[in-house]
C-alpha cells in the first residue's frame, strides 16, 4: 500500500513538472519574434529565434544519443561476455543446489553427477573471475563430490576431491567451508578406522574451529578408536560442559570413560595418577570406586582368602577411596551394596579400631543387611573377637545369597572353628564352603 501510494505521488509530481515545463516554453516562444542573422558573405540568413533554439535542443539530442550508440556498440562484446559468465554462474549454482538435493535424498551417484558438471561448468571458457563466493561454490562443489565418493566407498576420488577442496588458495577465500572441509575429512577417516590420518586433519584445525562441539565430538570418537582413553575421558568432560550431551548421557559416557582408564591402568603408579585426575563427583560414583579398588587388588597380588593382604599403607589408600561411598552404603541398591563388599573386605587388614567402629555402628543402623553383618564379621575377626565374629558371620550365612560373598563366610566360620578346636563344625563349614564353589561352577 506505501508503495502504490509512493508511485501515485511521483506520478502526480511529473505530471506537475511537464505542465510548468509546457506553459515556460510557451511563455518563452508563444510571442517571441525575435530573428538571427547569420552572414556568409556575400549572403545574409534571416532565421527565426525559435527554429535556431529548437535547431540547437535537437542537435545535442541527436549528438547524445550517436555517442551512447557509439559506447553501446562498443559494450557489446563486454557486455556479451559478462551474460554468459552469468548463465554458466546461474547453472553452476544450479548444479551445486540439484548435487546437495540428491546428496541428502541418498541418490550419490547423481550427485556426483551434478556436483561434476558443476566444476565442469567453472572450468569453461567463458568464466570471469567476478563471481561473488565463486570460490566458496567451487569447494562445495568438490566437497559434495568427495562425500558421494565416499558413499559409493571409492575412496580413490574422494580423496582426489578432498584434496583439491583443501587447496591452500580455497582455503584462504572461503575459511569457513574449509573447515567443514576439514570435518568431513576427519568422519570420513573415522569411517575407514584411521586414526592417525583423523588426527591429522584435527592438527589442521585452527584454534576456534577445535573448541567447537563437532569437533569435539570428532575428537571424542577418535580418541576412542585410537584407544586413549585419557584423552577421551577429558574430550567427554569438555563436551559435558558445553552441554552437547543429555545431562544422564554426559555422566554416562564420562563414567564409562572413566571406568576404561581405571581398567586399563597397567601398575599402581598408573592407577593413582587416574584416581588422581578425577574430580570429587567422579570418585563419589560407586562404579568408579569399585573398580579403582578391585584395580589395586589385583595389581597387589590381593586374593579372598585369609593371609593374602595388601600392605598397609596401600590398604589406607583404597580405604579412602571408598570411604565416600562407605558413608552412604544403606542409600545404596544391593547390587552396588555386594560390590562395595567385595572391594573392602580385603582392605580391611590391617585393621584399626576406627575403622572397627565404623563398621560396628552402621551394622548396627542396620542389623539385618547382610553385607553389613558379613563385613563386621570380618572385622571383628581381624580384631581377634573370636565370639562376635562367629555370631555375626553366622548371621550373615544365611541371608547372603552372592556365592562368592557366602564361600568366603562359610572359610571364615571353619577358621573360626577351628580356632576355637571345634572340628566338627568346621569340617560343616569347610564342606559348605566347598558346595558353595560347586554350585557356582554348574
Amino acid at each position: 500500500m506505501m508503495h502504490r501510494q509512493r508511485g501515485a505521488m511521483r506520478s502526480v509530481f511529473w505530471l506537475l513538472g511537464l505542465a510548468a515545463l509546457a506553459v515556460a516554453l510557451a511563455l518563452l516562444v508563444g510571442n517571441n519574434a525575435s530573428t538571427v542573422t547569420l552572414f556568409w558573405p556575400p549572403y545574409r540568413f534571416d532565421v527565426s529565434f525559435n527554429l535556431v533554439l529548437f535547431a540547437l535542443v535537437a542537435g545535442f539530442l541527436l549528438l547524445y544519443a550517436s555517442i551512447r550508440a557509439i559506447a553501446t556498440l562498443r559494450d557489446l562484446p563486454k557486455r556479451a561476455q559478462h551474460w554468459r559468465s552469468q548463465q554458466i554462474e546461474r547453472a553452476a549454482y544450479g548444479s551445486v543446489m540439484d548435487a546437495m538435493a540428491h546428496q541428502l535424498s541418498g541418490r550419490f551417484v547423481r550427485a556426483q553427477a551434478a556436483a561434476q558438471d558443476a566444476l565442469d561448468q567453472m572450468r569453461s571458457e567463458g568464466v570471469t573471475q567476478q563471481w561473488p563466493r565463486r570460490h566458496q561454490l567451487k569447494l562445495l562443489a568438490h566437497l559434495l563430490a568427495a562425500e558421494s565418493a565416499q558413499a559409493l566407498r571409492t575412496p580413490a576420488r574422494r580423496d582426489e576431491h578432498l584434496q583439491a577442496a583443501l587447496h591452500p588458495r580455497l582455503a584462504s577465500k572461503a575459511p569457513e567451508a574449509y573447515e567443514g572441509a576439514l570435518l568431513r575429512a576427519v568422519r570420513w577417516a573415522v569411517e575407514d578406522r584411521d586414526p592417525d590420518a583423523a588426527r591429522q586433519r584435527l592438527a589442521e584445525l585452527s584454534q576456534g574451529a577445535a573448541r567447537r562441539i563437532q569437533a569435539l565430538r570428532l575428537r571424542l570418537r577418535v580418541a576412542r578408536l585410537a584407544g586413549s582413553t585419557a584423552e577421551a575421558l577429558d574430550t567427554a568432560r569438555l563436551l559435558a560442559k558445553h552441554g552437547a550431551f543429555s545431562p544422564e548421557a554426559s555422566r554416562s559416557i564420562v563414567r564409562g570413560l572413566a571406568l576404561d582408564a581405571l581398567n586399563e591402568a597397567q601398575d599402581p603408579t598408573q592407577l593413582r595418577k587416574v584416581w588422581d585426575s578425577l574430580d570429587a563427583a567422579e570418585r563419589g560414583t560407586p562404579e568408579l570406586a569399585v573398580a579403582a579398588a578391585l584395580r589395586a587388588h589385583r595389581f597387589l597380588g590381593d586374593g579372598p582368602e585369609p593371609g593374602e593382604s595388601p600392605s598397609a599403607a596401600w590398604a589406607l589408600q583404597v580405604r579412602g577411596w571408598l570411604l565416600p561411598i562407605w558413608s552412604r552404603f544403606e542409600t545404596l541398591d544391593a547390587g552396588q551394596q555386594r560390590q562395595v563388599t567385595l572391594a573392602l573386605e580385603p582392605v580391611l587388614v590391617p585393621m584399626d579400631a576406627s575403622w572397627l567402629a565404623a563398621v560396628e555402628q552402621a551394622q548396627r543402623q542396620t542389623p539385618n543387611n547382610p553385607y553389613l553383618q558379613y563385613l563386621a564379621g570380618q572385622a571383628c575377626a581381624q580384631m581377634q573377637l573370636w565370639g562376635k565374629a562367629a555370631q555375626l558371620l553366622g548371621q550373615a550365612s544365611h541371608a547372603l545369597d552372592e556365592p562368592t560373598l557366602l564361600r568366603r563366610c562359610w572359610c571364615a566360620l571353619a577358621l573360626l572353628a577351628q580356632e576355637r578346636g571345634d572340628d566338627a563344625a568346621a569340617q560343616v563349614a569347610w564342606k559348605k564352603a566347598a558346595l558353595t564353589d560347586l554350585d557356582r561352577t554348574r
